[in-house]
């Protein structure tokens, strides 16, 4: 098979497209033929060093699949080759098999292409779990959403909107908000031309935000939080601005709100039928109609140092997707 392979950190330039043998299913294990992946920022992050997971040599970047069971292994049940699934891994998924644990797959209907089927497990996840699991997002709560034309942005104005929340959407183009607001976005703040503290207080008539998803971290994050209403919920998403904020503990205080760690991965590990409970919920949510994760663009497997590049260079909104 063949598989993009990070042989030392560095640019996606630095990546290899080489032929390797095809994985082998051990106990409790699956080989999905891979259809599609989807491309996340910490892709970009895990080729350079910079991640929390520090795979051996050489390795594929990609975690969210979608395909075919290809092979099962020993003590592997309710998977059958065939079945059409998405599949969750730290890394490995930039190739055309990809080996991984038989409880960390969804089997999807023929309804769920494979293209947006990889762009549900890792973002509309992540967000789920934010907002349902460690938020408690309410009907008629307002969030305000950081990065908000990213991948994991654009799933949670999806989310919001369909739990019944009022969503504003901060981003740095108007392009970028364009997407927001098609997306379901309510109120639009450009943060590069617009003070984002002003129009907080000017959307909100001065009540503040109930709950901040923010995946980018920075210097807009302690603003955001100046502005939250009491009792409010801060989401520490991820730190896409490359800055990990440090915000003064006297405004947890003063506006008795909770800063509220996502670590979406760990979730998968620790609480699993939980897990499972939010993955099929969302794919009933996009069965509805509710959701449908909104596709940048769709690369080659052997164009994968572009499609990284593009996330790098903070050109996405929504998904990028490689095929096979």
């Amino acid at each position: 098979m063949r598989a993009v392979l990070c042989k030392e950190y560095g640019p996606p330039e630095k990546l290899a497209i080489e032929s390797v043998p095809s994985p082998q299913a051990g106990e409790g294990e699956i080989v999905v033929s891979v259809k599609a992946c989807g491309v996340n920022f910490p892709d970009t992050l895990i080729i350079q060093g910079k991640y929390q997971f520090k795979p051996e040599f050489p390795f594929s970047p990609g975690g969210e699949v979608a395909g075919f069971v290809k092979e099962i292994g020993p003590k592997v049940s309710n998977i059958s080759v065939g079945d059409r699934v998405i599949a969750s891994n730290t890394w490995g998924g930039f190739a055309e098999e990809i080996l991984v644990e038989a409880h960390r797959t969804i089997k999807i209907p023929n309804e769920l292409d494979f293209i947006p089927a990889s762009g549900l497990v890792l973002t509309y996840g992540t967000s789920l779990y934010a907002l349902r699991n460690r938020a408690n997002l309410q009907q008629g709560e307002t969030l305000l959403v950081l990065g908000a034309s990213g991948g994991v942005g654009l799933s949670a104005i999806q989310l919001a909107k369909s739990m019944g929340a009022t969503v504003i959407a901060a981003a740095s183009t108007d392009g970028k908000l364009t997407v927001c607001e098609d997306n379901g976005a309510d109120h639009l703040i450009n943060y590069t031309s617009q003070d984002l503290r002003a129009r907080v207080k000017e959307i909100t008539k001065g009540q503040g935000v109930n709950v901040i998803y923010d995946p980018v971290g920075g210097k807009f994050s302690e603003i955001a939080i100046r502005d939250m209403a009491w009792g409010g919920r801060y989401l520490v998403i991820g730190f896409a601005a490359g800055e990990i904020p440090k915000i003064p503990l006297n405004l947890t205080l003063l506006k008795g709100c909770s800063i509220v760690g996502v670590f979406w991965g760990q979730f998968t590990q620790r609480e699993p039928v939980e897990n499972k409970r939010n993955n099929d919920e969302l794919i009933q949510l996009y069965l509805d109609g509710k959701i449908n994760p909104h596709i940048h663009a769709t690369y080659p497997l052997d164009k994968a140092s572009d499609a990284l590049n593009e996330v790098l260079d903070k050109k996405v909104s929504g998904k990028v997707v490689l095929t096979t």
